[in-house]
C-alpha cells in the first residue's frame, strides 16, 4: 500500500536473509570465519526484547556495512533498515527486501518517522538498525529522526559500538529514553565517546533537527 507518500508493504517484513532456512546458518558460518580472519570480534549480546532501535556509530567507512552484516549474522539477529525506495522497485526490489529492508522515499519532508512507527507497531518483532550520523563522511552533527522513531514508537534503543582501535564492535547497553530530548542525545552519544570506528579520524558531534 502507500503510506504517505511512501512504499510500503507488510508482506516484506516477516521474512528475511536472517532467518531463511539452510542460507541463514551457511551464511552466519561465513560471517563468523570472516570475522576471526580479520581479526574483528563482536562483545556482548543483544537485549531480550522484542522491539528497539540499534543504533551504530561512529560510522567512518564503507566496511562498516559488512562488519554489521557479520555481526548481526553472529549475533542471530533479524534486524529491519531503510532504503531509497528506488532501490525496491523491479526486477530487485525483491532482494533489498529479503535483505530486510524498508523503502522510504527520502526526498520527503514528511511521514519517514510515521512509517518507521507503523511499521514498528505492525510487527511483533522489530530491530531497525540506524548510523544517526547518516553518512560516512566528517558530521559535526547527528540527525534526530532515529530519535523521534523511538520515542513516537515507545521502543528503547540499544548501542552497536564500533570501536576500531581494539578492532570490536561492543553491543547491547540499553537506552530507555525520558521525557528530555536533549539530554536524551546527549547521553546516548556519550556511549560512543572517544571511538574513531574503522576510519581513525574523530568526529566531532553536535545536534541538527
Amino acid at each position: 500500500m502507500i503510506f504517505q507518500g511512501y512504499i510500503f508493504e507488510d508482506k516484506n517484513l516477516k521474512n528475511t536473509i536472517f532467518t531463511t532456512p539452510i542460507i541463514s546458518p551457511f551464511l552466519r558460518l561465513i560471517a563468523n570465519s570472516i570475522l576471526r580472519t580479520t581479526g574483528w570480534s563482536i562483545e556482548g549480546q543483544l537485549p531480550d526484547i522484542p522491539k528497539f532501535i540499534l543504533v551504530g556509530a561512529p560510522h567512518t567507512s564503507n566496511w562498516d556495512f559488512l562488519l554489521f552484516l557479520g555481526a548481526i549474522f553472529h549475533l542471530k539477529a533479524n534486524v529491519k533498515f531503510m532504503g531509497k525506495a528506488e532501490l525496491f522497485r523491479n526486477p530487485f526490489g525483491w532482494f533489498f527486501y529479503w535483505c530486510g529492508g524498508i523503502p522510504v522515499d527520502r526526498k520527503k519532508s514528511q511521514g519517514l518517522v510515521e512509517q518507521m512507527v507503523d511499521a514498528c507497531n505492525r510487527s511483533d518483532k522489530f530491530i531497525l538498525t540506524i548510523a544517526p550520523e547518516g553518512t560516512r563522511h566528517h558530521v559535526t552533527e547527528w540527525k534526530r529522526g532515529f530519535y523521534h522513531i523511538a520515542k513516537n514508537a515507545e521502543i528503547p534503543m540499544v548501542m552497536a559500538i564500533v570501536d576500531g582501535k581494539k578492532k570490536a564492535l561492543r553491543v547491547g547497553q540499553v537506552f530507555n529514553l525520558t521525557d528530555n530530548m536533549e539530554e536524551d542525545i546527549k547521553a546516548v552519544q556519550g556511549f560512543f565517546s572517544g571511538m574513531t570506528g574503522i576510519n581513525p579520524r574523530k568526529k566531532y558531534i553536535t545536534l541538527k533537527d
